[in-house]
C-alpha cells in the first residue's frame, strides 16, 4: 500500500511550511488537524502525522506504539514503510480517516485514555462538539 498519496504528501507539506512561516514570523504555531493515520494491522500501533518535513521523510504528528503513552513528536515516513509484520503485512494507512479536531486535541484525549484508538472512539461520541471536555468514561 502507497503510504501517501500526491494529495496527502501536498496537505503534510503545506501544513510544514505554514508552521516554518508561523515561527519565521514569530506567530503561535498553527494547531494543524491530522491529515493522515497510519496503524499497524495486526498490533496496536497508530500514528496520526500533520506535517511533513521538507527532506519529505520526517513527519511531526502523535505516535502511540501500544504502550498507553501516546506522544508528539517527529517520526521517519521511510521507518514506517520497512516494516515487516506477520502474514506479508506492513503498516497501512486508513482510507477513511477524517477528523474536524486538531492535534492538540487528539493528544490530550490520546492520552487520558491511553491510546489513540481508544480516543478516536470517544471524539466520535462528541462528533463535533466545539467543547474538548472528555465525556465520562463507562458511560
Amino acid at each position: 500500500m502507497m503510504l501517501l498519496t500526491p494529495e496527502l504528501h501536498a496537505a503534510l507539506r503545506a501544513n510544514d511550511a505554514a508552521r516554518v512561516a508561523a515561527v519565521i514570523a514569530g506567530a503561535d504555531e498553527p494547531d494543524f488537524v491530522p491529515v493522515v493515520k497510519f496503524f499497524n494491522p495486526v498490533g496496536a500501533a497508530t500514528w496520526l502525522a500533520t506535517e511533513l518535513a521538507e527532506d519529505g521523510d520526517t513527519l511531526f504528528g502523535l505516535a502511540d506504539l501500544g504502550f498507553g503513552c501516546p506522544e508528539l513528536g517527529s517520526f521517519s515516513l521511510s521507518e514506517l514503510a520497512s516494516v515487516r509484520l506477520p502474514f506479508g503485512l506492513g503498516i497501512e494507512r486508513d482510507l477513511y480517516f477524517s477528523t474536524p479536531h486538531p492535534i492538540s486535541t487528539w493528544a490530550a484525549w490520546s492520552r487520558r485514555a491511553g491510546s489513540i484508538v481508544v480516543a478516536h472512539r470517544l471524539l466520535r461520541r462528541v462528533g463535533n462538539a466545539a467543547n474538548d471536555e472528555l465525556p465520562p468514561f463507562g458511560g
